[in-house]
């Protein structure tokens, strides 16, 4: 787990623009493990460097004046312009209470289907909704296609590969993804998702993901109203 150092925030309302051109990114703490919100600063470039490990669905430990906590990114806020970070929300879960948020699904492997019959792969969603205790949350899921050989084929929200304590909030027959034929697909006229199958590479007894990612916004409550 990553640690986060932050301190209080004392600039608030419209004087955090001159934290910013500092390179400092004003945040705030929030969750039911709180009496009340906390308005924080810290340095962006060592944030965009934790946030590009964890993303959205992995703990962080937030270290606040020396007394660390278990955060969750709930949502960054972006300039529309520059994409620049001028805003983030660190969520704090109550201990021992499972939480729902949304995991992204990474797709690896080589369906035969594609290679073979020169069909076309098609991804239903991109992420899932999943219950488990903050400790339990993936990052990703993975998601082995080499199972699609025909066009019979499917993979369904029941195969995917979970760790303990972890479950999907979704019908379990729902089709995650599957091969169609490509001619199936300029008859419809329905665009395929652009795909992003990435290689997977075996360190010792774990998998580590080479390249591509899709990441979204976790939503697990409303930010209390009065804080920026």
């Amino acid at each position: 787990m990553l640690n986060l150092k932050v301190q209080i925030r004392k600039t608030l309302g419209k004087k955090v623009k001159s934290l910013r051109q500092r390179g400092v990114l004003p945040a705030v703490l929030y969750g039911p493990g709180l009496k009340n919100s906390l308005s924080l600063e810290i340095n962006s470039k060592e944030f965009e460097k934790v946030f590009g490990e964890v993303g959205e669905s992995a703990l962080i430990s937030l270290e606040i004046d020396g007394k660390k906590s278990l955060v969750l990114v709930h949502e960054v806020k972006r300039d529309v312009i520059s994409g620049t970070l001028i805003h983030v929300d660190f969520y704090q879960p109550k201990a021992g209470q499972e939480i729902e948020t949304k995991v992204p699904l990474v797709f690896k492997g080589s369906a035969l289907a594609v290679k073979d019959l020169g069909g076309t792969l098609v991804r239903n969603i991109q992420e899932v909704h999943v219950r488990a205790l903050p400790e339990n949350l993936p990052h990703q899921i993975l998601v082995d296609i080499s199972g699609l050989k025909t066009f019979e084929d499917n993979i369904l929200i029941k195969d995917l590969i979970l760790q303990e304590g972890v479950k999907i909030v979704r019908e379990l027959n729902y089709i995650v993804a599957k091969v169609v034929p490509a001619q199936k697909i300029k008859e419809e006229g329905v665009k395929p998702i652009e795909e992003k199958v990435v290689e997977v590479e075996k360190v010792g007894d774990k998998e580590k993901v080479k390249e591509g990612e899709v990441k979204e916004t976790v939503m697990i409550e409303k930010k209390p109203e009065g804080k920026k």
